[in-house]
């Protein structure tokens, strides 16, 4: 089939420019509600806040056009979503080859890679030892030879153990041999807080990786971006790193049939406005979309994009739609030092200061290490209230 490359809950609180505060168990079985990603909501006409009286009566936007324009779909949950693409990617190319605990004949620790061991053979799916230094770098040596391992981390907060081999090696190997070897490398698995999974296996990544150059991150959301991602960054000669949220993985959506690949490096309009720009990625984006439900019906139209490129950022999509809305709401689950927000903050501030009409606002985790207590995570994580009460201040 010919590839067609898509372009595409808590208490309130808010500060501007800074942020606001606010291994699968073994042995335990970890539940999850599948949620479908395609949901609507039928809103009454209401008078308009802040730049526009015009009120979208869909709170949430229908999945992107390529997907509702596909004759034919299937529906998938995200992890098979992510397996489909990498056993096209696999199919397609005898030089993609998967590495981790687990991914063998387990399957993964969610079952990302379930069914390719017996397909491929169990040195393109090759489990490895705990030692997550280890065959990160042995990863990265296949790829200077001509392959394109994936790697499978267990949790990402894993890969910490293998921050050297990411950031001394992954990312700069290529300028540092002046060109004569490339790094075709894909990191992905399981990232932010789950539910009470304890602090070191509740990390986010992304700010950590996010100064070493040479590397791209994204991040998945729906089953649709987290086949296309997965394709995207398999053929990308750079190295990628795909973010995965842990309570993600069993979101129901129906994607095509079709081969279709993604743009590592374009954002997602998820619904178009007109008050206010809201930037977020991942989970967040669900939490947003509720929370985009109470403000049309309190007369707010909120633009929703999902930035999914961490970096580079889209900065094209990001821009115009600032100079049409001119405020901007930055909702993450990273942490609010150093984290992606901060970033995104820089960069709007330094591009499009001249069209803002009030300081950006972002919302992220407070800096703690997150609770195990059920109560307490739900507190250091960014709840839909608190979307909801920084827009009204932003627009008042």
């Amino acid at each position: 089939m010919a590839a067609t490359i898509q372009s595409l809950g808590a208490p309130s609180s808010f500060s501007t420019a800074n942020s606001i505060e606010s291994k699968k168990f073994h042995g335990k079985k970890v539940g999850f509600v599948v949620v479908r990603s395609d949901l609507r909501l039928k809103c009454g006409s209401m008078p308009g806040r802040c730049r526009t009286g015009n009120l979208v009566t869909q709170a949430v936007a229908s999945p992107a056009a390529p997907t509702a324009s596909s004759k034919t779909g299937h529906e998938v949950l995200l992890f098979e979503a992510l397996r489909e693409g990498l056993d096209e990617e696999m199919e397609r190319d005898a030089n993609v080859c998967v590495m981790g605990e687990d991914v063998g004949h387990y399957g993964g620790s969610y079952k990302v890679t379930k069914g390719l061991a017996p397909k491929y053979g169990d040195l393109r799916v090759l489990d490895t030892p705990i030692a997550e230094n280890s065959f990160t770098g042995m990863a990265i040596g296949a790829a200077m030879t001509g392959l394109r391992p994936v790697i499978e981390g267990m949790n990402m907060g894993f890969l910490l153990l293998a921050f050297n081999q990411i950031s001394n090696n992954c990312g700069m190997l290529h300028y540092t041999s002046g060109g004569q070897f490339k790094i075709p490398v894909v990191i992905r698995g399981p990232g932010g807080v789950g539910r009470q999974l304890g602090a070191e296996h509740s990390q986010r990544l992304e700010s950590y990786f996010q100064s070493i150059p040479g590397i791209q991150m994204v991040a998945c959301s729906t089953p649709y971006n987290a086949k296309g991602l997965m394709k995207a960054a398999i053929r990308s000669e750079n190295p990628v790193i795909l973010f995965e949220h842990v309570l993600l993985y069993n979101l129901k959506e129906t994607i095509p049939d079709e081969e279709y690949v993604l743009s590592l490096e374009e954002a997602e309009m998820v619904r178009p406005g007109e008050h206010i720009t809201i930037l977020t990625y991942s989970r967040m984006r669900y939490h947003v979309m509720q929370a985009a439900k109470t403000l049309v019906n309190k007369g707010y139209d909120p633009e929703v994009i999902d930035i999914r490129s961490l970096k580079p950022f889209d900065l094209h999509m990001i821009g115009n739609s600032i100079k049409k809305t001119h405020r901007v709401l930055i909702v993450e689950e990273c942490m609010r030092t150093g984290g992606i927000g901060a970033s995104l903050t820089a960069a709007i501030n330094e591009n499009f200061h001249d069209y803002l009409d009030a300081p950006v606002v972002c919302l992220s985790s407070q800096d703690v290490p997150t609770p195990y207590a059920g109560t307490l995570e739900e507190w250091t994580v960014v709840q839909p209230a608190q979307i909801v009460t920084a827009v009204e201040h932003l627009c008042r």
